[in-house]
């Protein structure tokens, strides 16, 4: 019955967009071409975006620049999105971890990257790389993963714009997330901003950005910008701390857990009925699949 439904309603368009993995914001019809820019990007070396799939199902996704404080160089930036690709068409997949080398997540972009495009000649390969990332991030926020952004030593800048395109962060005791942009005579614009207000409400984001404050784990934790506030300051053990937390969201087969983190992601984007309708056609996904008859059959009636 459920899937005649999903056969003979009708989807919007905007809703039937969303259902495809990979979808970017920007296009040629916004002035944006992305080979164009990715040549532009791999003349800026350094660093690398490195990933890792556990049989856990669980992806670690590494920004390893620790010279420079894992700046984004123009190649990570390449990186990360085919990194982004690799992981949408990984099925197995239920959870990832983004976190920085050598103890410390992020100082956003490299400054020679910046430097060679902060001129007024250059500023439409600025708004380039702008829409670059944004496409790049919004990709890796639909990712049907449950995704948390492991802060260890600072996260700056574009470091604090990509801990927003994660569910959920976690912070050790030491560190810090500080949006610095006005600083630098600019505002976010990796998307940092618009998800900012989204976590923090727009009162908070407000304040966070225009006074460029230093958000310390304390800080961060009043005013709900991450979740916890890990014990360990050790590498190793903060990432064991930090997978472990995420265990507990993940339990359960990938479908379903896939599901789920498309269906809270569509009701971000989505005005009500195209939610209510994207619930329903993911429903339809999982519904008598193994995962349902399994549980049934264990269970039997779930008052028992």
């Amino acid at each position: 019955m459920a899937r005649h439904v999903l056969k003979t309603s009708p989807i919007p368009m905007k809703t039937k967009l969303l259902h495809q993995i990979g979808l970017s914001l920007y296009s040629t019809s916004h002035g944006f071409h992305e080979e164009e820019v990715k040549r532009k990007l791999e003349q800026f070396p350094g660093g690398s975006i490195d990933l890792q799939k556990e049989d856990s199902g669980i992806g670690i996704l590494t920004l390893n620049n620790p010279s420079k404080m894992n700046a984004f160089s123009g190649v990570m930036m390449l990186q990360l999105l085919e990194k982004v690709i690799e992981l949408e068409n990984w099925t197995e997949g239920k959870g990832l971890i983004v976190h920085g080398a050598k103890n410390t997540f992020s100082s956003g972009s490299d400054l020679n990257a910046v430097k060679a495009l902060g001129t007024p000649e250059a500023s439409i390969d600025g708004m380039a790389v702008c829409m670059f990332m944004q496409n790049t991030l919004t990709r890796f926020m639909r990712l049907p993963l449950i995704s948390v952004a492991l802060v260890q030593g600072r996260a700056l800048g574009g470091g604090a714009e990509v801990t927003t395109a994660c569910d959920f962060r976690l912070m050790t005791t030491e560190s810090e997330i500080r949006f610095v942009h006005k600083e630098m005579g600019v505002i976010p614009s990796w998307g940092g901003a618009t998800r900012l207000v989204e976590i923090i409400g727009s009162r908070q984001a407000l304040k966070v950005l225009s006074g460029a404050l230093k958000l310390d784990s304390k800080k961060a934790l009043q005013i709900g910008m991450v979740e916890e506030v890990l014990q360990s300051s050790d590498e190793t053990e903060c990432l064991r701390e930090a997978q472990e937390w995420l265990q507990q969201f993940i339990k359960g087969p990938p479908e379903v857990i896939r599901a789920l983190k498309k269906s809270v992601s569509s009701s971000k984007e989505l005005c009500l009925e195209e939610a209510l309708q994207t619930e329903r056609d993911l429903l339809g996904t999982v519904w008598g699949g193994p995962a349902n008859l399994e549980a049934i059959a264990r269970k039997g009636k779930f008052n028992k």
